[in-house]
């Protein structure tokens, strides 16, 4: 059954083509994943989807016996109302029924009199009439998982991440036919997005979803669809496939182009000489020649992301942490904690919304004091500090000017220096983006410009906080591999499980009143150790050195989930084995050719057993690790 269909749809702002007359359509039960880079539009195709927006050309259809729900990523309320009249704004007689019932029965709690009671009464005989009651379990679930106990509150009055739950909430509780969610996971806890995963998933949806949380998209959806210089292309598998597939596109378009541009240079020479008696056969040659010059040109080579700026030089002493102590009134944040950073630690922060996370960071910048303990950081240290309040750029700059009031010229890694504009053109801002005003950039270009206002004051300590949000893939995947050979010392918070595995060490486990522990593995690692129901090790009173004591693994006869670090290891195994035994083939040939002279046989020999010791080592891990899986 189809519930959406999308014809010849196009959109460009100016000179900028967002998409060209695209095509798809959503059946119901798929759950289908949007990608594609900041800028290129993924926000307003779902804006022009929901109609909030114009398309230049094309048609959107959906089917007129079904309800589409739409998640913004800055949702928009009537700010007068409350959180509950806001929940329950929609006409559903089962919603109308549990909103009487609640209306009813806190009347009741009040004041207990007959008319109350009278009241109370007719709501729970509505209720049974609607077959409601699943429902109203189904909203306090909802309620309770993303933490909205502020049901009296005015909307004017919440942040902008309670802003975003209150709007998920009430489009999870309407259950609409087609959910439309634009980057849920944002301002969620990684506890939420489990639940929320897990809600999905269980639930008889369909679903078009934008989302940059890759283990959420990989466990959601089943299919993507992707945006890349204004086409679409489909993609039917997980998001490992969907890198497969793409690399495989990109290099047959990239083989495509350069077998017309060999073409087009022929064709060129072949009209230049213009040969003056035409036939029928040379006309349609020449007629010929403009789409092979318009292959030829179809795609322009863009500059690759490219993060490798300079660091600052690291001294022996990184930052010493001694008895911290902080609260908020009753509030205990942290109590007692000591810590001694090491050089090129890759350390994850993680915990409840609420819990102090940010606030332990605001401390090690010197932006909130602690109320007890000392905070010693080295000389050397230059800090840079990617923080979700920090993202304050002028909107009426020019993007080169931000860049330009920092340095007009930045040294790199490799030593050598770039100006403004060719760096911004490294961050993939072209020339016409540089000299556009702040205001005109999506979201996530502008954290990608906050990004790289970061990195170019070339920090040795990096301080992360929520650093994915509104990142597109492309961004990320760039970003972690310059973390990964980042020597300097990393501290991040992020609810992206894929972003913390695939780079800390260790964890800081903030689990409310003023308790932090250590605990030595990635994300991943420690869920599953939560789930075993085994204890994490303590940190919060080691004399400023962090208890390394490898914990003990409960035992488990089952089969258990690879960790990051695992999977990375069998994808490269499996690479590597197969080139491997092509060289023991090679060597084992070349031994038996009979016209290898003395010299090479001998060099062979030695290599072929290093090689099949290396085979023979790579294959048993291989096997360890796929029994595991």
């Amino acid at each position: 059954m189809n519930f959406l269909s999308v014809e010849n749809l196009s959109k460009a702002y100016a000179q900028k083509i967002l998409f060209n007359k695209i095509n798809f359509g959503i059946n119901q039960h798929q759950r289908i994943a949007l990608i594609a880079k900041n800028g290129a539009g993924k926000s307003t195709l779902l804006k022009i989807l929901m109609r909030k927006e114009i398309a230049d050309e094309g048609n959107v259809t959906f089917r007129k016996d079904i309800t589409v729900s739409y998640l913004d990523q800055n949702p928009v309320f009537d700010e007068s109302k409350t959180v509950l009249e806001t929940i329950y704004s929609a006409n559903n007689p089962q919603l109308n029924a549990v909103r009487d019932y609640e209306n009813a029965l806190q009347l009741f709690e009040e004041n207990g009199s007959d008319a109350n009671s009278k009241k109370l009464e007719d709501a729970i005989s509505k209720m049974e009439m609607a077959d409601a009651w699943e429902v109203d379990v189904k909203i306090k679930e909802i309620l309770q998982r993303l933490k909205i106990a502020f049901l009296d509150k005015k909307i004017a009055m919440l942040s902008g991440g309670q802003k975003k739950r209150v709007a998920l909430a009430q489009i999870l509780i309407n259950e609409p036919h087609l959910l439309v969610l634009d980057e849920p996971t944002n301002h969620l806890d990684v506890e939420m997005i489990e639940w929320l995963e897990n809600y999905l998933i269980n639930r008889d949806l369909t679903l078009l979803l934008v989302t940059h949380d890759r283990y959420f998209l990989d466990s959601v959806c089943t299919e993507i669809i992707e945006i890349d210089s204004g086409n679409l292309y489909n993609y039917k598998g997980d998001f490992q496939y969907y890198i497969e597939k793409k690399a495989e596109r990109e290099q047959m378009e990239a083989s495509e182009i350069d077998k017309a541009k060999n073409l087009y240079h022929r064709e060129l020479e072949w009209v230049r000489k213009m040969p003056k008696a035409r036939t029928t056969k040379s006309k349609f040659r020449v007629d010929a020649f403009d789409g092979i010059k318009e292959k030829a040109f179809s795609k322009r080579v863009e500059e690759k992301l490219s993060l490798n700026v300079k660091m600052t030089r690291l001294g022996g002493k990184i930052l010493e942490l001694t008895k911290i102590k902080k609260a908020f009134g009753e509030t205990k944040i942290i109590n007692d904690f000591s810590y001694l950073f090491k050089k090129g630690e890759k350390i994850g922060v993680v915990g409840k919304n609420g819990v102090g996370k940010s606030t332990f960071l605001n401390m090690i910048m010197n932006l909130e004091e602690p109320d007890a303990g000392k905070l010693q950081a080295g000389e050397t240290i230059v800090f840079g500090y990617y923080s979700q309040q920090g993202m304050q750029l002028n909107e009426d700059k020019r993007v080169i000017e931000v860049v330009k009031d920092i340095a007009e010229f930045i040294p790199l890694a490799d030593g050598s220096n770039l100006s403004a504009s060719q760096l911004l053109q490294k961050f993939q801002f072209a020339p016409s983006v540089q000299y556009s005003f702040v205001s005109k950039l999506s979201g996530g270009e502008k954290r990608r410009l906050y990004l790289m206002t970061v990195l170019i004051k070339n920090p040795n300590f990096l301080i992360l906080d929520e650093p994915t949000n509104d990142l597109d893939i492309v961004t990320l995947s760039v970003l972690e591999d310059f973390l990964v050979n980042f020597s300097g010392c990393v501290l991040i918070v992020t609810h992206d499980r894929y972003f913390m595995d695939k780079l800390v060490d260790h964890l800081f486990v903030f689990e409310g009143n003023g308790v932090v522990k250590d605990f030595p593995g990635n994300y991943t690692e420690y869920r599953e150790r939560v789930d075993d129901g085994g204890t994490l090790q303590m940190s919060e009173s080691a004399p400023a050195e962090i208890n390394e004591k490898p914990l003990e693994k409960k035992e488990n006869t089952g089969k258990r989930k690879l960790s990051f670090k695992e999977k990375f290891e069998f994808e490269q195994l499996e690479k590597e084995i197969p080139a491997l035994e092509k060289e023991k083939t090679e060597l084992t040939e070349m031994l038996n050719s009979g016209s290898t002279n003395a010299d090479e046989l001998l060099k062979c020999s030695e290599k072929i057993g290093k090689v099949i010791a290396a085979l023979d080592e790579k294959t048993l891990r291989w096997l360890e690790l796929s029994e595991m899986m």
